[in-house]
């Protein structure tokens, strides 16, 4: 008769251990890290996501120019209260497009299943996804300058070019697996499989749709990539148009302002992936640092925006309060948007896609209700937008501090049909 039993090689150790630990024995001593096989498709990944942003931002930069035609220099040279709103990167009455980005970052989760040791995951993924903030910095500060000077089709043809030059690299350079990497070193493919030995199986299993369905960390995980989101393109579709209208700031000079902030995002957000697996190493528990790391990126930063909608208009203070809020944002990639990995190895790339596609639904819904509040209420709009992404984002963030796991769930786990 045949019975269902579970492989579950970590049984009888706590959570905590079951999640962090592998076998010290089987790990070799000295690996390469950052020059490394693995690092350098961190690297190629994280171009990956500079290029992705760049374009999906360019249509942004690029949408008055483009409907104008050939008039595009006129949308350039005045001040901004000549210019829509949209120039600026936001519009108050029709939601920007977006890609399907769910499945992009979908398959590069399913790069890290393989590729990403337990304990070298988040600085490996904050890497790669870092990139979106580096992507959308240079877009900001070049789109405006490029369409200036070139006109608005050279920021497609710029930044699209770059983008197949990287796809070579991609063709050339990234495996599915260390096993079938030409290149990498014997001793960092055998820590690579060593580490991965109990998360990673070669059998195909089918999607337990059912259970995903009745899994609570997995909506603490869609709620909260929702309301996080919700705060990213607030930061980005209208941090240009807020400092615009508050202090009449000429276009060139709003461009570098409003990518300033990105920038440091950058740079937080790897140090963010730094900062995870220190803790780790702390013996800090895995689900506690991806709430630490998923309260960093969300709480401050709504918190911040909502006062400085009550301050009176100060340039220095303004700026201040949205560079260290945009600077926050990116502690989430270390928290939410690779939690994925951890509650279901062999499904993450699946589970990433489908949270990303969900949360990436508020950066639909964001310019849609944020231009009607702006248009309905001219003098009190911005801390109307501004409260409503407090509410949105303390909702979803509870939620996950509430329900949200770090722990393999029991759906997920490897399953072997025995006979007795």
């Amino acid at each position: 008769m045949a019975t269902m039993t579970e492989l579950s090689p970590t049984a009888g150790k706590t959570k905590h251990s079951q999640d962090t630990r592998v076998d010290e024995s089987l790990v070799p001593k000295k690996v390469l890290s950052f020059c490394s096989t693995r690092y350098g498709i961190a690297f190629i990944a994280h171009f990956c996501n500079f290029i992705l942003m760049a374009q999906y931002a360019a249509i942004n930069i690029s949408m008055v120019a483009m409907v104008n035609g050939t008039n595009h220099q006129s949308q350039f040279n005045g001040s901004t209260e000549s210019l829509p709103l949209d120039a600026l990167g936001g519009s108050n009455d029709e939601p920007n497009s977006l890609p399907a980005e769910g499945s992009i970052f979908g398959g590069q989760h399913a790069l890290w299943e393989r590729w990403g040791p337990p304990r070298e995951r988040s600085r490996l993924c904050t890497l790669a996804l870092s990139g979106m903030m580096l992507g959308t910095f240079a877009i900001i500060l070049l789109g405006g300058i490029i369409s200036q000077t070139l006109g608005w089709p050279f920021v497609f043809y710029i930044f699209g070019g770059i983008g197949c030059v990287y796809c070579l690299l991609w063709f050339v350079l990234v495996y599915d697996d260390p096993v079938s990497h030409p290149w990498i070193s014997v001793t960092e493919k055998e820590y690579i499989v060593s580490s991965l030995a109990q998360q990673v199986s070669s059998r195909k299993q089918p999607l337990p749709f059912k259970a995903m369905l009745r899994s609570l960390p997995l909506y603490a995980i869609c709620l909260c990539s929702f309301s996080h989101q919700w705060l990213v393109t607030i930061l980005i579709v209208y941090m240009p148009t807020y400092i615009s209208s508050v202090f009449n700031v000429n276009i060139r000079d709003n461009g570098f302002l409003s990518a300033f902030p990105f920038i440091i995002s950058w740079v937080t957000g790897i140090l963010g992936g730094q900062l995870a697996d220190f803790l780790l190493t702390k013996n800090f528990r895995l689900v506690t640092v991806r709430k630490i790391a998923t309260f960093l990126g969300n709480f401050p930063s709504s918190v911040l925006l909502v006062a400085l909608s009550y301050l009176t208009p100060d340039y220095i203070t303004t700026m201040t309060l949205l560079i260290v809020s945009c600077g926050l944002t990116p502690f989430c990639q270390s928290g939410i948007y690779i939690n994925a990995l951890d509650i279901a190895p062999r499904h993450s790339s699946f589970l990433m896609g489908t949270s990303r596609e969900f949360g990436y639904t508020a950066a639909i819904l964001t310019p849609t209700v944020s231009g009607f509040l702006l248009s309905q209420d001219p003098e009190f709009g911005w801390r109307n937008v501004f409260l409503l992404l407090f509410a949105i984002n303390l909702s979803g963030l509870i939620f996950y501090l509430v329900f949200g796991d770090a722990v393999v769930q029991d759906w997920a786990k490897d399953r072997k049909l025995t006979r007795l």
